[in-house]
């Protein structure tokens, strides 16, 4: 969140295993459009570094083994790091700490099923951001 623009969230998508420019798989660019329509197809892949871990306030990781990685590269990022399913309580829908898998390579319901875990994560915790920063404000 900005200090300049209150309710207003910086992201950034970065990967463990992914190497710098690469396109988000058809499959990504399909289900966003379809289920959001959002425009994936300029996204561009970005490898997670230390200085990305160390600009960060939080960051959502979609398996433990995401995780492990971030804190293996800055261990100090502990209190920082949570799996995005972590905000959630439990539903019927995402289960809490349940890791979120990646569907490269699955069929177009699985991705659309992650997107639905995903898209629930993040409403939840951009709810409880604004939560947050009302609640300091």
């Amino acid at each position: 969140m900005t200090a300049a623009a209150p309710g207003r969230f910086v992201t950034l998508s970065a990967g463990t295993s992914t190497i710098d420019g690469y396109p988000p798989t058809p499959e990504t660019v399909k289900v966003l459009k379809e289920e959001e329509d959002i425009d994936m197809s300029s996204h561009k892949s970005r490898r997670l570094t230390e200085a990305l871990i160390l600009d960060s306030d939080r960051i959502f990781v979609m398996e433990q083994v995401h995780r492990d990685w971030v804190l293996a590269m800055v261990p100090s990022a502990e209190k920082k790091v949570f799996l995005l399913t972590e905000t959630v309580s439990e539903d019927d829908y995402v289960k809490s700490r349940m890791d979120v898998p990646d569907p490269i390579r699955m069929s177009d319901d699985f991705y659309k099923n992650v997107f639905g875990v995903i898209r629930a994560c993040v409403k939840k915790i951009a709810d409880q951001l604004i939560r947050e920063e009302r609640s300091a404000g």
